[in-house]
Order: C-alpha cells, then structure tokens, then sequence
C-alpha cells in the first residue's frame, strides 16, 4: 500500500470526529446556577420518557452538529441501542475547516455504519485510491482505547444513546417545563435545564466531561404523548468553539440491519495513522 499523505491522516481524523459528534451527548459549557420551584414537578414526567424512549430501542435519527469554526454536518439514518449502539447514518460535512479538507479528497458525503465491535467510514473513491483502494475505514473501539485520546471517544460510541439526553436532563438542578409546542407535527411537552457535570449521576458520563475540561451544558428536550424523545438541542462553549447539537426522533420501533462491509474493502484506521508514526495522543 502507497504511503498516506498528511491530508489523507487528517481527512481520516475528521471522519472519526464526524462520527462521534453524530451520537454524542455533547461537550458542556458554563451553566448558570439558578433553580425553580417548577423542577421537581417535570422529574417524573422525565423519568417515564427515559424509561419510554430507553426501551423503544430503534428510531430514525436526522441530527445537524456544529462544531465551532472545525465541523458542521448533517446526519439521517437509523439507530438501536438495546445492545450498545448500532445502526446506519448517511453524513453530509456542509461547511468547517475538516469538511475542507475531506473536500479536497471528494468526500462531501459518507456512511457510516455502527457495531457492537467497531464503527466504519465510507470514504469515496478518491480517497480510496490515496489508501489501497479500500473505500471502507474500521475504527475498533478496542483500538481506539489503546490509542491516548480515544479511550473517551470509544466510550462515547458505545454508550451515548437517545434517552441519554433524559437521563442528563434528571440531573439538571433548574430543569423546568416550557410548555406545549408541536414539533414535527407531533404534540410535546418541552423541557429545558442546565447540568453541572459534578451534578451528573452517571460516572462515565460525569468522567468523560470532566476529561475534556469542561463544566456543564444547557439541554432542551421535547416529549411526546407517548413519552418519546421527538427533539433535543444541546449547547457548549468548547477549548474549540461553540458546540451546538440538534436531533429530531421518530420511527420508533423501526428494524435496524446493519452489514459489516466487506473485509477486502476496509481499511483500519490505526494502520493508517501508523504508515506514518501518527497517533491520538
């Protein structure tokens, strides 16, 4: 296989970060330490929608993700999480300094497919014919937890899920109701907080954002009838920028079949990075 070029190693590194931002949860910003009487009145409302959307499993995901000046792209597609996270999204990167350069190497669009294992990156021809013909990336969370920066990030894929959104909303000191709002046609109660990550319940969750050095974030989550998630918008102020993340669910229920492609055609993603010494650290 020909030696990578340094575009081709960050292209590659821009995928990985196109992937994790299309399921995270988010990276927190400053929250402001308020609270309302209105608060314990939404948790139980909140703790039924994240039972409700938990068990669900499946749903249509359509997420768009800004990452400060580096990334912003759209996502479509289904997910499941009953058994860790898996599914297929079609990415699209529509601006940012990593869509330029996974531009300059004809990829403006890629599917990503995620497993129990690993996740995987469609990278078009061109970038393909950089890498040994192989159009598929693999990037093994085993791998990833070897490597100094993607421990967190192999956690992340593995655990973030719809009804975390909820679940981090539970933790929020100020949550409130809004009120009712229709979204995507759909009848919902929205509810709004912020969340102090030493406030947060979840021990992985609460370490991962204390890793990435930051503090809190503010939540929005919209809820139906029938206590699913229908939309979330999380906000953060980064070392990177600001962070904004919004999803909208549906379909819940729908089958997922996910296909690992093809062995001849697939690329990890660590031996790319080593052609040329590169790692995470």
């Amino acid at each position: 296989m020909k030696r990578t070029t340094a575009t081709v190693r960050i292209a590659a590194l821009a995928a990985l970060t196109g992937l994790a931002a299309c399921t995270s949860s988010g990276s927190p910003g400053e929250p402001e330490a308020t609270h309302t009487a209105s608060a314990p009145a939404a948790l139980p409302a909140l703790r039924t929608a994240e039972r409700s959307t938990q068990q669900a499993g499946t749903a249509r995901v359509r997420s768009t993700t800004v990452l400060g000046s580096q990334l912003s792209l759209t996502a479509d597609g289904l997910l499941a999480w009953r058994d860790g996270l898996s599914g297929t999204l079609t990415l699209h990167y529509t601006g940012g300094t990593a869509a330029e350069t996974m531009r300059s190497l004809g990829v403006t669009s890629m599917e990503a497919r995620y497993l129990s294992d690993a996740y995987y990156a469609r990278m078009g021809d061109t970038f393909a014919a950089k890498t040994g013909g192989r159009h598929w990336l693999k990037y093994a969370y085993a791998d990833l937890k070897s490597l100094g920066g993607g421990a967190d990030l192999a956690d992340q894929m593995r655990s973030t899920t719809p009804d975390q959104s909820v679940r981090l909303l539970l933790d929020s000191e100020d949550v409130r109701e809004v009120g009712e709002e229709t979204v995507d046609g759909r009848a919902t109660r929205h509810y709004s907080g912020t969340v102090a990550v030493g406030d947060v319940t979840d021990a992985g969750l609460q370490r991962r954002l204390k890793d990435a050095g930051v503090t809190g974030e503010s939540v929005d989550i919209w809820i139906d009838e029938k206590n699913l998630l229908v939309k979330k918008v999380e906000k953060t102020s980064t070392a990177n920028g600001k962070v904004t993340q919004t999803a909208h669910y549906s379909d819940y229920g729908v089958k997922v079949a996910v296909h690992r492609p093809p062995a001849a055609d697939t690329q990890d993603f660590t031996s790319l990075l080593s052609q040329s010494g590169t790692n995470l650290s």
